[in-house]
C-alpha cells in the first residue's frame, strides 16, 4: 500500500505543480538528465554484481526480448491496417514494448512474492534496459528520418555508445569482475533511490490528459498489449517450455508491468509523440495495479 501510495503522490505532486505554474515549463528536462546520466546507471552498479548467473536464469532475458518483440510484431500490423506514419509507430512501440521492471516492478515483486525473488526482476530489468538502449534507441531514430534518407550507422552507433543507461550496465558488468564494488553499496543506494520518484515525478510534470480521447484507440491498444497480451505471450512460452516455479512466476509479472517510464524521456527527446507516450504510461500504471492482482491469483495456479 505504501507503494502505490508513493506512486500516485509522485505523479499528482508533478501534475499539480505544473496546473498551478510554480515551476518552469521545461523542469521535467533537468530531472531526466540527472535520472538517465546518474540514477538509471547506478541501478546497474547496485545489482549486477550481486546477482548469481546460472543457465535456469536465461528464461527471464528471453521473457524479456519476447515482450518487445511482439510488441513490434503487434504495433506494425496495427499501424499498417490503420495507415499510421512511422512518427506514430516509433511512439506506440516505445509504449508497449518495455515493462516497468524496475521503480515499480521491483517494490510489486517484493510485496506479492517477497525480497528473495529480486534476482530474477533483476535480470528482467537489465535485459529491459539493454534493449531499450539498443533498439528503443533505433526505433526512435527512425521516426526523424525523413522519407528517402537512411540512418546514418556512425551516428546511430555513436547514439547507442553513448546512451549512459547502457554504459552503465556494461561498466557495472565489467568492472564487477574485478573490483569489490560493495564499498561504493551506499552511494549507489542514495543515486538508485532518487529513481523511482523523480521519474514519476517528471511524468507527472509532463502529463496532460486533455486531448485523451482522440488518442483513446492508440492509448487503450497499447496498454492492452502491455498489460495483457504481453504477460500472455510470456505466459504460454513458460508452458510451452516447461519452465516452472519463482523464474517463471517472476518474468511472467515482470512482463505484466506498465510501461517504462523511461519511455517517455525517450519519447521526449526524441521528438516523438510524447503526449501519447505518457499517457500510455499514465494509466497503464493505474490499470496495472489492478491487473497484476489478476495476474498474482493466475500465476499462482498455473506456476505453484
Amino acid at each position: 500500500m505504501v507503494n502505490f501510495i508513493m506512486i500516485a503522490f509522485c505523479i499528482a505532486a508533478g501534475m499539480l505543480l505544473r496546473r498551478t505554474n510554480l515551476i518552469h515549463s521545461e523542469a521535467h528536462k533537468g530531472i531526466n538528465t540527472w535520472i538517465l546520466y546518474f540514477a538509471l546507471p547506478a541501478v546497474s552498479f547496485k545489482y549486477i554484481p550481486k546477482i548469481a548467473w546460472s543457465s535456469q536464469l536465461l528464461f527471464p532475458v528471453f521473457s524479456a526480448i519476447l515482450v518487445w518483440a511482439g510488441s513490434w510484431l503487434f504495433m506494425e500490423l496495427y499501424c499498417k491496417r490503420k495507415n499510421y506514419k512511422q512518427r506514430s509507430r516509433s511512439s506506440l512501440e516505445l509504449a508497449a514494448g518495455y515493462s516497468n521492471t524496475s521503480f515499480i516492478g521491483f517494490p510489486l515483486i517484493i510485496a506479492y512474492f517477497g525480497e528473495t525473488q529480486l534476482p530474477i526482476a533483476i535480470i528482467c530489468d537489465q535485459t529491459t534496459f539493454i534493449l531499450l538502449s539498443t533498439a528503443g534507441i533505433i526505433n526512435a531514430l527512425k521516426a526523424n528520418v525523413h522519407e528517402g534518407e537512411t540512418i546514418d550507422a556512425k551516428f546511430m552507433l555513436r547514439k547507442l555508445v553513448s546512451f549512459p543507461p547502457l554504459i552503465g550496465c556494461t561498466a557495472a558488468l565489467l568492472l564487477s569482475q574485478f573490483f569489490d564494488l560493495s564499498i561504493a553499496k551506499p552511494f549507489f543506494d542514495k543515486l538508485v533511490a532518487t529513481v523511482g520518484p523523480l521519474a514519476l515525478f517528471s511524468i507527472g510534470l509532463q502529463l496532460k490528459f486533455d486531448g485523451w480521447k482522440q488518442q483513446a484507440s492508440q492509448i487503450s491498444t497499447a496498454i492492452t498489449y502491455k498489460l495483457i497480451l504481453a504477460p500472455l505471450l510470456v505466459c504460454l512460452f513458460a508452458l510451452l517450455l516447461g519452465v516452472k516455479g519463482s523464474i517463471a512466476r517472476i518474468s511472467i509479472f515482470e512482463a505484466a508491468m506498465p510501461t517504462l517510464v523511461t519511455s517517455g524521456i525517450i519519447a521526449e527527446q526524441y521528438h516523438l509523440n510524447t503526449k501519447l507516450v505518457n499517457l500510455v504510461i499514465g494509466f497503464s500504471i493505474l490499470a496495472g495495479l489492478l491487473t497484476t492482482l489478476v495476474w498474482d491469483f493466475a500465476l499462482r495456479i498455473l506456476f505453484p
